[in-house]
């Protein structure tokens, strides 16, 4: 049956695919007659939805309806269920029900496994910024699409510099894309990293200015993240905290004797065990030990900013603590 549940916080990606529904669905012509959009929040959205999809299409082309921010997968009363349980077998073929959502779906709910069993389901995640192999294999895939030449080493340049916010990635992309037209030949870094916006990259080399001990150069990079990238602090915090957690995994595997790249990737969720080889080099003179004090410290910020502290203070203060870890001891005097 032509019912549909998408779900997930990368809303872009989420956004282009009702796109891609719509255009497959609707004759131009006719849209304004077959096209119906439901705001979730109203109280009888799901009801609507389903009186709206039962009726049938009027001229060319099929109908569409689209409940936004559809709640069906946080809550759903028994009269409800029931009624969804009775209009979705009756939707004609040539009607389409859409439910949206950036909620995570309630597996428990007896609505949510109705659906599953009846219904298109596809979550739309965000990539997590420190899988650094994942956000790889989107930029390959983005780029494919649109037939942009990259050469490998500049997959891996843009992947760090853009991180996991999708809309970034296709403009900038898009913006290379019209670059390389009057261009031989794959794009490089040295042709690419100055037209990039490289908030994420920055948020990386704070990372590494951390590890290094630089206590001036981090907070240099805080300022330039936050007052000049507009970079959400929390978006800086999840990129900290996923590069100390992989290199925390590595180096404790290490300190432990283990010498299979493959069981040490495996423990740090890299899906590619070549890059072990660089990771290596970057704990080199870093204890295990110094690397699991950082992750108290990124929660204790974690835990400040969502409950209303002041980013820069915030951040500039958890800096300075992180970074003094890896300072040598004549250094802290």
């Amino acid at each position: 049956m032509p019912v549909y549940f998408y779900w997930g916080e990368d809303q872009f990606t989420l956004h282009q695919a009702v796109k891609q529904l719509q255009k497959r669905c609707l004759d131009p012509q006719w849209e304004a007659f077959n096209f119906e959009k439901i705001p979730g929040e109203q109280a009888d959205a799901t009801q609507r939805g389903l009186e709206q999809a039962l009726t049938p299409p009027f001229g060319h082309g099929d109908r569409l309806v689209w409940v936004v921010d559809s709640t069906l997968g946080q809550s759903c009363e028994d009269a409800l269920l029931a009624r969804l349980q009775k209009s979705l077998p009756a939707i004609p073929a040539d009607c389409h029900l859409l439910f949206t959502s950036g909620k995570k779906l309630d597996r428990r709910l007896k609505s949510t496994k109705y659906l599953e069993g009846n219904a298109t389901i596809r979550e739309f995640a965000l990539i997590s910024p420190w899988n650094v192999d994942a956000l790889i294999h989107q930029i390959q895939a983005i780029a494919r699409d649109l037939q942009l030449p990259l050469a490998a080493e500049t997959e891996g340049f843009l992947a760090e510099a853009l991180g996991n916010d999708t809309r970034l990635i296709w403009n900038e992309l898009g913006k290379l894309k019209l670059y390389s037209e009057s261009q031989p030949g794959p794009l490089t870094v040295s042709q690419v990293e100055q037209l990039v916006n490289t908030s994420t990259q920055n948020s990386l080399q704070l990372a590494q200015a951390i590890r290094d001990g630089e206590t001036a150069q981090a907070l240099q990079l805080v300022a330039d993240l936050l007052l000049t990238h507009n970079e959400p602090a929390l978006k800086i915090l999840a990129t900290l905290t996923g590069q100390f957690r992989t290199w925390t995994l590595i180096k404790l595997a290490l300190e432990a004797g283990e010498k299979d790249d493959k069981a040490i990737a495996a423990q740090a969720d890299l899906s590619n065990p070549k890059r072990l080889y660089f990771l290596r080099k970057e704990l080199r003179g870093i204890t295990g030990g110094q690397l699991l004090k950082t992750l108290p410290l990124l929660l204790e910020l974690e835990y400040q900013l969502k409950r209303g502290a002041d980013p820069c203070s915030s951040l500039q203060t958890k800096v300075m603590e992180l970074s003094s870890l890896f300072q040598p001891i004549h250094r802290r005097r």
